[in-house]
C-alpha cells in the first residue's frame, strides 16, 4: 500500500491549495509504506495515511498541535 510519485504530487498540490502555502513537501517514511510525512518550510507538521477499503482509496491527514505552539 505504498504511495506512487503521482499520488504524492497530487496530495502535495491539494495541501498547497487548501492551506494556500507553497512551502509544503511530502516525503516517504523509512519504516512505513502506508503513510507519508508532511513538511511545511522544512518543519514536520503531520502524516498522511493511505486507507483502502472496499476498493476505494482515501487519505487521512493527521496533524498534532502542541499547546506551546498556541502561545
Amino acid at each position: 500500500m505504498s504511495f506512487s510519485p503521482e499520488e504524492m504530487s497530487q496530495l502535495k498540490g491539494h495541501l498547497e491549495r487548501t492551506f494556500k502555502c507553497s512551502g509544503i513537501t511530502v516525503i516517504k517514511r523509512e519504516k512505513a509504506e502506508d503513510s507519508i510525512e508532511v513538511m511545511m518550510n522544512g518543519e514536520f507538521i503531520g502524516i498522511i495515511y493511505k486507507i483502502i477499503d472496499e476498493g476505494e482509496t482515501s487519505y487521512d491527514f493527521n496533524m498534532a498541535i502542541l499547546d506551546i505552539d498556541l502561545i
